[in-house]
């Protein structure tokens, strides 16, 4: 399947198939008159990919990430550190705005005092 039908089949951004190419990562892909095919192989990979993409790894991430679990041997311990980092960002990403949310509430909280005490005196 060329690019385009990867694209419109399995709804992947052009710019992370370009990029898929460019990191050379294609091993499955051929040329046929001068079109990149895809197979199923290839799809996997790029499932993945944008799986590293939504949970927010950067483009050079996914590459050195994609890099690793082509070497396969001896990798998993590097892959694995690479999700724990991801990961524990993420938490503090996320009790960062546990905190943005409880000073929200307490302004909310506050402000509706006020109007339940103008309210009732």
């Amino acid at each position: 399947m060329t690019i385009h039908e990867a694209s419109a089949r399995y709804n992947i951004p052009m710019e992370i198939l370009k990029e898929y190419e460019s990191w050379g990562l294609c091993g499955a892909v051929k040329r046929v008159m001068g079109v990149w095919q895809y197979d199923d192989t290839d799809i996997e990979r790029l499932s993945l990919i944008m799986t590293l993409h939504d949970v927010g790894f950067e483009s050079a991430e996914i590459e050195t990430y994609m890099k690793l679990l082509l070497e396969q041997k001896g990798t998993e311990a590097r892959r694995l550190r690479m999700l724990d980092r991801k990961r524990e960002s993420t938490l503090d990403e996320i009790h960062f705005r546990e905190k943005q949310l409880e000073r929200l509430d307490y302004l909310r909280h506050h402000i509706r005092k006020q109007q339940e005490a103008r309210q009732g005196g």
